[in-house]
């Protein structure tokens, strides 16, 4: 025999509402196609969904942050901007004329696709992406898992598809692709009903550093993928690191500037596709290369 749920009556104006609707249908909290409080206080109940102060930032760093975007929109660098702007848009100090000029900022430079791509990634819901390129292909994408990160100043839906064709990755990596999003200028978007999975396809890789380098890898930013960071050992000195990566375009972007100073251990298929790329580049200056055993 089922048990009914308890009725609750809110008291709340018009706008927080409204507020609280856009809130249950941002975390997927829904009646069929509507958005429903019920759900979504039941969330918070359960600790689902977890509450924190969201009031105690000081005037001064509201001031520093949006100085920050405006600079960022002189320079043309409209997604960090952005990335700002959401991010003050997230705190409850704003007054209602500032957060409704950061609202209007961000309607008007983000396409209707892209918004649903947010909201669909911020409920892990599997979707279906179809745009054509600049060269008038058109490509389908079943996004199983997908993230938006700034890759060298763009922000890009990194993601794992069912779709691996025409993925020159290795194996273990040819269900991920990075779209550029500012390249996607019209898309369709269609949400799916199959499982999300719970985050890309990755690999470890193994890398060593050496002089400079590995004493200064560790005093930087950490690397928000780096598994492991070692001691330095060895005379010369060396340090190595475990880290998991998505793709192996970007892991090489990334170690071809320090040099002679990173030797890749493994996996061996990563090891031998840099490997394979090094004689590339040498061959093109008529470098002459020794095949090792």
């Amino acid at each position: 025999m089922s048990r009914k749920g308890q009725s609750i009556t809110l008291s709340v104006s018009t706008q927080d509402k409204a507020a609280l609707e856009a809130l249950a249908a941002q975390f997927g909290m829904t009646w069929g196609e509507n958005p429903n409080i019920s759900k979504l206080v039941t969330a918070i109940a359960r600790h689902k969904l977890r509450l924190v102060v969201n009031d105690d930032w000081s005037t001064h760093r509201i001031e520093a942050l949006e100085q920050a975007r405006k600079l960022l929109v002189d320079q043309g660098k409209i997604p960090e901007a952005q990335a700002i702007a959401q991010l003050l848009l997230e705190r409850s100090e704003l007054r209602d004329k500032f957060r409704q000029d950061l609202r209007t900022f961000i309607e008007q430079a983000k396409p209707t696709w892209r918004k649903q791509v947010e909201n669909l990634l911020q409920r892990q819901h599997p979707f279906r992406l179809t745009y054509q390129d600049a060269a008038e292909r058109q490509w389908t994408f079943t996004v199983l898992h997908g993230q938006i990160r700034l890759i060298e100043n763009h922000q890009y839906l990194v993601c794992t598809c069912e779709e691996m064709e025409g993925n020159q990755d290795i194996a273990e990596l040819q269900h991920n692709w990075s779209l550029r999003l500012d390249r996607i200028t019209e898309a369709a978007i269609a949400p799916l009903k199959t499982p999300w999975q719970p985050q890309l396809d990755q690999i470890t890789v193994t890398f060593r550093l050496f002089e400079g380098l590995a004493f200064g890898y560790a005093k930087g930013e950490p690397k928000p993928d780096d598994l492991t960071v070692g001691a330095i050992e060895g005379d010369p000195p060396s340090r190595v690191v475990q880290r998991q990566i998505f793709s192996t375009f970007w892991f090489f972007r990334e170690i071809r500037q320090y040099g002679q100073n990173c030797e890749i251990i493994a996996p061996e298929s990563v090891r031998s596709r840099f490997t394979q790329q090094l004689q590339k580049m040498c061959q093109q200056y008529d470098i002459p290369t020794l095949e090792h055993p």
